[in-house]
């Protein structure tokens, strides 16, 4: 009995997730900013009575706990990314991050909206001039973290279509995540100063919970496309048409192949695995059929089922 070495043939599964990003130093550094900010506006909301920057304050408590989550889920996918037990790499504990973050974002959104409610039937007095001072200094710690963390390269507030699968763009979803945190943080900042700056030169203190409110609807809104997304890839979403398009193009423009099976799916940012059902009258070997691929679709775990057909081949004719 012969045995054969497969060392040749083998492969990791880290998909580039074993090495260290700069993401994860940036979350880092957000979630310090963001937790030592939560201490101060939670005990000056306390003692100038401001619902709007007891608000701010809680709420960027509950961002530090997402954010302590996206930098677990860097560190935790690095650390485990040659783990045999994940199947194809620990890329997907990203999108599980960014899920998590959605999840608070949406439970954030609801508190904000109850305790504006209770302010509007219920309102205290606020001390106006010391309040307006901590939530400018908010702000500013507010607009320097969205500012570290640097997400320019996905639109946070528009709704998406067929190709909106972030993470089959090589977009990071934990770091999504992360980014809309703090971006709430910054609104709710700016909510907070034009409803103290109203309440103190116009009277109107109703435009504390009220702007609350309008806070609370346009979180909830990143939220759900936050959830969508990351949905979409921790349940093996099929990757966007315009790819499978490229790789059924790639494959069936050579000979007479014809896919009978094709699935893709993200396994990291910027990663995905593709399943290839090829039949054809003149079968190859299956790395010729990966090789039809266009690498820059960033497909980077191929597996080929090629099947003889075993009809005649049909005769074109003049």
């Amino acid at each position: 009995m012969h045995t054969h070495s497969t060392a040749a043939w083998g492969h990791t599964h880290t998909f580039g997730q074993d090495r260290p990003r700069a993401a994860e130093q940036r979350t880092l550094l957000v979630l310090a900013l963001t937790a030592a900010m939560m201490v101060v506006e939670i005990g000056a909301g306390l003692a100038f009575g401001s619902i709007a920057l007891l608000a701010d304050g809680l709420h960027m408590g509950s961002h530090a706990v997402a954010l302590g989550i996206n930098a677990y889920a860097y560190a935790y996918a690095r650390r485990h990314a040659d783990d045999p037990r994940f199947a194809f790499g620990t890329g997907k504990v990203n999108a599980l991050g960014g899920y998590t973050g959605a999840v608070l974002l949406a439970a954030i959104a609801l508190a904000m909206a109850w305790e504006s409610a209770a302010r509007l039937l219920a309102p205290v007095p606020i001390a106006f001039d010391w309040a307006i001072a901590v939530a400018v200094v908010g702000f500013v710690v507010n607009a320097a973290s969205v500012l570290i963390l640097g997400v320019h390269d996905h639109d946070h507030g528009h709704d998406h279509h067929d190709d909106d699968d972030d993470q089959h763009h090589g977009h990071d979803l934990n770091l999504r995540s992360a980014y809309l945190h703090v971006l709430a943080d910054a609104l709710t900042s700016v909510l907070a100063i034009a409803a103290l700056l109203a309440g103190k030169f116009l009277g109107a203190w109703w435009m504390d919970p009220m702007l609350g409110i309008v806070g609370a609807a346009l979180v909830t809104r990143w939220s759900w496309g936050l959830l969508r997304d990351t949905g979409r890839v921790l349940l093996d979403h099929q990757a966007p048409e315009p790819i499978q398009r490229a790789v059924r193009e790639a494959v069936e423009g050579v000979a007479d192949n014809r896919l009978y099976d094709l699935h893709i799916w993200s396994v990291a940012p910027g990663a995905c695995a593709a399943a290839l059902g090829v039949v054809t009258h003149m079968p190859r070997p299956p790395d010729f059929y990966k090789a039809l691929i266009p690498a820059s679709l960033g497909i980077v775990h191929v597996t080929v089922e090629v099947q003889e057909c075993g009809e005649a081949p049909v005769q074109q004719t003049a």
